[in-house]
């Protein structure tokens, strides 16, 4: 009896385990930011405030703009980063977004 709870614990265990080592969402967008030129304080820290803020779906479309072909989100001008949120289509992801680097960029 002890052996078949043994062996019946082992999947959920190892279930545990594989979802201890995927990444959060929050650190996905931030590594997606630093990827796309953002500095590590800055990209943490808007990170932060756009996971709470934004569903999955948005956080995925977001991902796709810094995946889009030109130079880095981080040498974009303000308008030119806000031409590519737009583009999405969706008027919140650019609030969110717009939000989180101003708060971000005065808070230093």
């Amino acid at each position: 009896m002890k052996r078949a709870r043994f062996l019946l614990a082992l999947p959920a265990a190892a279930l545990l385990a594989s979802g201890c080592a995927t990444l959060s969402p929050e650190a996905k967008v931030r590594d997606r930011l630093i990827e796309a030129g953002i500095g590590r304080r800055t990209a943490g820290c808007m990170a932060e405030r756009m996971v709470d803020r934004l569903s999955i779906g948005q956080l995925r479309a977001l991902g796709r703009v810094a995946k889009l072909p030109g130079r880095d989100v981080g040498r974009l001008s303000v308008r030119e980063l806000i031409d590519r949120l737009d583009a999405l289509g969706d008027p919140e992801i650019v609030t969110v977004v717009t939000r989180a680097g101003l708060g971000c960029a005065i808070a230093g």
